[in-house]
């Protein structure tokens, strides 16, 4: 069975990643690299992190001081690797076993229509999280529309073939417009609910706001890369009458996020449309009947 490349996005948070880093000891005999993408950490997380001298090939650096945001720092991790899999761990994360990283292994390995393996997240002690912060309500293996960006073991053949991650994106809501585009290459995402990786958030650099604009701000521009025409001119409205409903639903106060919003989609309409390739009706009859399948657990399990 082929090893797997670990690559882990970090910005000042040493203590979770050092705990990150020290879990992947569990797996240590199926992973043949670990990279760091540092997003312009300050101290240098290379300096801040523990050795980890079980590791047969250590851990390997790759630092941006300007910061371009995780999305950036998973496509160089993945270019940087030469596994033919990649573990993208959040640095809030942390292995609970081996078992569940060789179940997802062994699911990507013998199947090469699955581009992507998402996990369930679940808590420091193993607890599984509720479902409805799962990739879908199944309790078996299965298909899914998307995965959860905090862990996920990636084809890298695949994930090259479809460009990676939209560098525009920055942060928040990549995963679900990666997954469209694999899916209309033909490839699949699959879950295992039996897979835990524990997510444990650490609250260094969140912000509630931030996290608004950016969210509803990525949603709009996977539809104006990925919608057809017709298609783009409801969802495009509705997509960012969604900053309205999240905002009043979270109680934020943001005064000028709507006027940000529409600023940042105007300023880079003229690159997004260059590289706009709408996916197939083909492909969104399929992606519709994986997201009412994840709701509605009547997907089978995957054979």
């Amino acid at each position: 069975m082929a090893l797997i490349a670990v690559g882990v996005t970090t910005k000042n948070r040493p203590q979770s990643l050092n705990i990150c880093l020290a879990s992947l000891r569990l797996a240590a005999d199926l992973i043949d690299e670990v990279i760091v993408f540092d997003d312009g950490s300050s101290p240098a997380a290379s300096e801040t992190t523990a050795s980890q001298p079980w590791l047969k090939n250590g851990v390997t650096f790759l630092r941006d001081e300007p910061a371009p945001g995780y999305v950036i720092g998973r496509n160089r991790l993945l270019d940087a690797a030469s596994a033919p899999f990649m573990l993208f761990l959040d640095d809030d994360t942390r292995l609970l076993d081996r078992d569940s990283i060789e179940k997802a292994l062994e699911m990507i390995n013998g199947d090469a229509s699955i581009a992507a393996v998402a996990f369930a997240q679940a808590e420091a002690d193993g607890k599984p999280w509720a479902a409805a912060m799962q990739p879908s309500l199944a309790s078996h293996p299965c298909l899914v529309p998307t995965f959860i960006g905090f862990a996920h073991l990636m084809r890298r053949e695949a994930f090259q073939r479809v460009g990676g991650y939209r560098t525009l994106f920055g942060f928040y809501g990549e995963e679900k417009e990666l997954s469209l585009r694999l899916l209309e290459a033909g490839y699949f995402v699959a879950y295992i609910p039996q897979a835990r990786v524990a997510h444990v958030p650490d609250p260094s650099g969140r912000d509630r706001v931030r996290y608004l604009r950016q969210v509803v701000r990525n949603d709009c521009l996977g539809s104006l890369y990925n919608d057809p025409l017709l298609r783009l001119a409801w969802r495009l409205p509705a997509k960012m009458a969604l900053y309205f409903r999240m905002r009043g639903a979270w109680h934020i106060d943001d005064p000028g996020g709507f006027l940000w919003l529409v600023r940042e989609l105007v300023s880079v309409l003229p690159a997004v449309w260059r590289e706009r390739r709408p996916v197939s009706r083909r492909t969104l009859r399929r992606w519709r009947a994986l997201q009412q399948s994840a709701r509605a657990v009547a997907d089978g399990p995957v054979t």
